[in-house]
């Protein structure tokens, strides 16, 4: 998988690597099957969850990375 970046909308992640939800909803995403969820960015999502999307991105590629 190509590596995931902030411009990224959760469903594309979910699509692409569903083993990354379990990350989202650390961190208080938990409407990641919410319509307007999907089509949200990562770097949205962050913002509106108060979480910096550098950190959740880094976070999430590492996870991938490491469980590849």
């Amino acid at each position: 998988m190509a590596e995931v970046n902030k411009t990224m909308t959760i469903g594309e992640l979910l699509r692409t690597a569903p083993e990354a939800a379990p990350i989202l909803m650390e961190v208080g995403m938990h409407c990641l099957g919410c319509p307007a969820a999907q089509g949200e960015t990562l770097e949205e999502a962050a913002m509106v969850h108060g979480l910096d999307s550098g950190l959740l991105v880094e976070k999430i590629n590492a996870f991938l990375a490491a469980n590849a």
